[in-house]
């Protein structure tokens, strides 16, 4: 369903983002991608949707190159991506309703949209979404009166509500406690599971990334260093990828 061909990412001071990637990621996988801060996670992770161009290669979404798309071609390949941000990327003075609503906006007009006149059919759709999440009592809530999870799983139901058939999320785990972090990544993976959607997630922590994936991608300096099964991530494959020993920060560790 995604696939890069040769992708190499270099930045105008010269930095190497991506190194030569080669890279096929099928429908419904649960992919987590592992490495050090500034290995490339989030390059690699960017990339799929464009938020991040690349310098080499080809990226191939459901059999159409979203390098090569421009114009309405490019936005119906974003369409079916969503994307799951650290910081939820929310308008926190606005309703969570109109959050999830955002979702919607790639299937409209934009006069449409700025006035917030959504189809009923919609509005039922962010509220299922909501509901999948289990926060749909604050549908009417502002987006800036909920706790750091509520929040992230309000950015969860807008992908839903986009109806992505890839899900993408950069680190969306990091600014939350231990608790919530597993509800979070609760929620991914019974999406993932229940509807099929692709899943592709940055992880910080090892034991998550273990706990959660079916399969791991490690990326070490831009170069895919390792790509398997979860069953065979043992702690000399992380070593490998990290190019050392698994610091304690690293592990989420059990909660209460």
């Amino acid at each position: 369903m995604i696939e890069f061909k040769n992708v190499s990412k270099v930045y105008p001071n010269g930095t190497k983002g991506l190194k030569n990637v080669n890279l096929k990621i099928n429908k419904g996988d649960f992919v987590v991608i592992v490495g050090l801060s500034g290995a490339g996670k989030s390059t690699l992770l960017r990339s799929i949707n464009r938020l991040h161009e690349i310098t080499e290669g080809e990226i191939i979404i459901d059999g159409k190159s979203i390098t090569a798309a421009k114009g309405k071609s490019l936005r119906h390949i974003r369409r079916d991506i969503g994307m799951i941000f650290q910081n939820f990327n929310l308008v926190k003075r606005s309703s969570v309703i109109r959050n999830v609503l955002s979702g919607r906006v790639a299937y409209h007009s934009t006069i449409r949209t700025l006035l917030g006149l959504f189809p009923k059919q919609d509005v039922e759709l962010a509220l299922n979404a909501l509901g999948r999440v289990n926060i749909q009592e604050k549908a009417y809530s502002r987006a800036d009166e909920l706790s750091g999870g509520q929040q992230q799983r309000v950015s969860i139901a807008r992908a839903l509500a986009q109806e992505a058939k890839i899900i993408l999320a950069d680190e969306p785990v990091a600014s939350l406690d231990p608790f919530t972090t597993r509800q979070v990544m609760d929620d991914l993976k019974r999406i993932n599971q229940e509807l099929g959607i692709t899943t592709i997630v940055n992880l910080h922590f090892v034991d998550l990334a273990r706990q959660y994936a079916t399969r791991i991608i490690g990326i070490r300096a831009g170069e895919i260093v390792y790509d398997g099964p979860v069953e065979e991530a043992t702690d000399d494959v992380f070593s490998q990828i990290y190019g050392r020993e698994i610091k304690s920060d690293e592990l989420l560790g059990e909660t209460e």
